[in-house]
């Protein structure tokens, strides 16, 4: 099995540690804008080489995990150069534009569309590690464009490390993703822009820093150029999910500017019920 690897990141090393563990006799190539990460790749052993452009129509797999905003250029000029039996894994985390861009391609039913939900707020060779993806949900979109006996290779090794298959059309997870991913990242970016920008006239508002403060800016730590093109590609579902989230914000803060302390108290109150739906999505996954 020769597998190819584009990006060697936290995705692309992960994949490619559970890949060498389940194909046993691959050999695996990698392919990155960064040499320094390239190196560090081959160092880390999560490469065996660097992938050479002539060897890319002798490869069986290949994974693609680079920022959103190149995956359509690297997709269909890998389209022109692979055998017939490859398969072509795309595992950004937006999924209309790429959907939309090969739609109709000759090649289609040898791409499958991905978006594992697994990740941390780092990036690079050095964050990749073996568990990542273990008890996590992996998004399959159009699988009935998939040649069915790709689509099953694909589907045993994602099951095989342990990922939790869900099934979703690409514009339903575009705007699912929306909610749950990208305002997190934006929410977390944003308060470590408050928190700097009050810091620069009082040195000691970190200091007074706590676990709950420490968690919830966790992903400001996150790369701006993994994110921003996240957010250009899923732009219109952005701004409306940030619509409804700014909205919550100022009414908040009229209720705060009335003193209505009650009514605070009762929302927050109602709030606290996503324990319950979050504990049910966490149970759903570990079956």
């Amino acid at each position: 099995m020769k597998i190819g690897v584009f990006g060697i990141g936290l995705i692309g090393g992960s994949l490619s540690i559970q890949a060498r563990k389940y194909f046993t006799d691959s050999k695996i190539y990698g392919f990155d804008l960064s040499d320094k990460n390239l190196n560090k790749a081959l160092k880390l052993g999560l490469i065996d080489a660097i992938l050479d452009k002539n060897k890319i129509k002798h490869l069986n797999l290949i994974l693609v995990a680079v920022p959103v905003n190149s995956v359509k250029s690297i997709v269909l000029d890998l389209f022109d150069q692979i055998n017939k039996d490859s398969l072509i894994i795309d595992f950004s985390s937006t999924k209309k534009e790429i959907c939309d861009a090969i739609y109709d391609h000759p090649k289609r039913d040898q791409f499958l569309a991905t978006h594992p939900i697994a990740g941390t707020e780092f990036s690079g060779p050095d964050s990749a590690f073996e568990n990542l993806f273990h008890n996590k949900i992996q998004i399959l979109c159009e699988t009935d464009k998939t040649r069915k006996s790709l689509l099953k290779l694909a589907t045993k090794w994602f099951l095989k490390i342990g990922m939790k298959i869900r099934e979703i059309n690409p514009i339903e997870h575009d705007l699912q993703v929306a909610y749950v991913s990208h305002l997190s990242h934006i929410s977390s970016f944003m308060l470590g822009k408050t928190v700097i920008e009050k810091s620069k006239n009082e040195t000691t508002i970190l200091n007074l820093a706590g676990s709950g403060f420490e968690s919830t800016v966790r992903l400001a730590k996150s790369s701006p150029d993994m994110w921003v093109p996240i957010f250009e590609q899923n732009r219109l579902n952005v701004i409306e999910i940030l619509s409804q989230y700014i909205g919550n914000l100022n009414k908040f803060k009229n209720l705060m500017e009335e003193s209505r302390y009650e009514e605070i108290y009762k929302q927050m109150k109602s709030i606290n019920s996503i324990k319950t739906i979050l504990d049910g999505i966490t149970n759903s996954v570990k079956k």
